[in-house]
């Protein structure tokens, strides 16, 4: 069994180190949680390993999430109370409440909201405090445990679980709040700064890096910086998109921020811009000498898959950018992040209609965010993303998980 040592004494919260690489603390680049796709709903979960044995815990990523929300029916936890410093920053549904009993005034739990995403329901739950343990990456080996004796969360019934991935037991919030788990771990470990980064990956195993990620020297000269925008009160990660490029032809339209989700699979688009993209996207697919094929739901424009070039990058059908505050910066996305292999002999273009009334113009799904590294910097609300390790040798799913049951104590 790996010893256990203390990391910094100077951290207000006690985190405590088992090393399976190395008997000496070394300080760390990064945390990882290992990131994979559940097929059946094209969610993206992951582990994290909670409580006082640290059991594992399946939970569905949601980039937008403000929290981390628990099914605990069936656990005991440590409940905070309402008047405490954490439910205050926790922005409490409720409030500072008090109860009257023999001994004075005592506080009640704290409540927050808790929301399923997926299926749009949400429910009242109490905050709780418990063990939570992450992997460490010193910056040559991954294989370090940390664990936080004050990791916040929000308990919900089993009911809220509905529509999550085959033993999912909640969801874990990477928003910009002050309890999702980049806040949590940024103020834990203030050295590394309030960032993470996404890495998906369609096959194998993606990542999420807490702090640092291990690409960044290798492709700081290609990534992009977008500013990351407010949309009134809605909470979520939003860009600014000016317009859209087909194979170079501009598309203007109207819109009020597109948002970046790993809840929503492929991107949607409001019914009015999505109808003009598809009708240009297939006039340009035609001109490479694409065969229109009938739609397969839930896909409108489709395609025959025969003859068409195929590379690292994907099928050879028309690029798309997406211009962002000018010209010069583009989220450029090819045939691999496009085109949807629904048979041996069939692909679709994989954007769908929003609706009518969408709440958001356009959602950046989950299957165009595969195999690109986005960082997102909260400290100043920059968002960085970078498509080269969908044209070279590294992927997202180049650091395996350690054996944490093995090795954590």
């Amino acid at each position: 069994m790996a010893s256990s040592v203390n990391l910094f004494l100077s951290i207000p919260l006690i985190f405590l180190i088992s090393t399976s690489v190395s008997h000496n603390p070394i300080l760390p680049k990064a945390a990882i949680l290992q990131v994979s796709k559940d097929f059946t709903t094209l969610q993206y979960v992951t582990t994290i390993f909670m409580g006082q044995t640290l059991a594992p815990i399946k939970l569905v990523v949601d980039l937008n999430n403000p929290l981390i929300w628990v099914d605990c029916e069936s656990k005991s936890h440590h409940p905070i109370k309402s008047c405490s410093l954490q439910c205050s920053m926790a922005k409490s549904i409720k409030g500072c409440s008090k109860f009257t009993s023999e001994t004075g005034h005592n506080s009640k739990p704290c409540t927050l909201q808790a929301q399923n995403t997926i299926s749009r329901t949400s429910t009242s739950g109490e905050m709780n405090e418990d063990l939570m343990s992450i992997e460490f990456w010193d910056g040559k080996n991954s294989g370090s445990f940390a664990t936080n004796d004050q990791f916040l969360f929000s308990c919900a019934p089993n009911l809220l679980l509905k529509g999550l991935a085959k033993g999912a037991k909640g969801m874990l919030g990477l928003g910009d709040s002050r309890i999702s788990l980049p806040s949590q771990f940024s103020s834990t470990f203030g050295f590394f700064g309030r960032k993470f980064s996404l890495c998906l990956s369609s096959f194998e195993k993606g990542a999420i890096f807490l702090g640092g990620n291990p690409f960044e020297s290798e492709i700081s000269s290609s990534m992009m910086y977008t500013p990351l925008v407010k949309k009134g009160l809605q909470e979520g990660y939003y860009i600014d998109v000016n317009s859209i490029k087909i194979s170079g032809q501009k598309l203007h339209f109207h819109q009020n921020g597109a948002k970046i989700s790993t809840i929503v699979p492929y991107t949607t688009m409001e019914s009015k811009i999505f109808a003009k993209f598809v009708e240009v996207y297939v006039k340009f697919a035609i001109s490479m000498n694409l065969t229109l094929v009938p739609s397969v739901a839930p896909f409108e424009a489709c395609f025959s898959s025969k003859g068409v070039e195929n590379s690292k990058i994907g099928p050879k059908v028309p690029i798309i950018d997406l211009v962002l505050q000018s010209e010069m910066v583009k989220w450029r996305i090819f045939g691999k992040n496009l085109l949807v292999h629904v048979s041996d002999e069939v692909m679709c273009l994989g954007f769908l209609d929003g609706g009518l009334s969408a709440k958001d113009s356009i959602v950046i799904g989950g299957y165009q965010l595969e195999d690109h590294l986005l960082e997102f910097y909260l400290g100043n609300s920059m968002l960085g993303f970078s498509s080269s390790l969908l044209m070279g040798d590294k992927k997202c799913s180049d650091f395996e998980a350690f054996d944490i049951s093995r090795e954590i104590l």
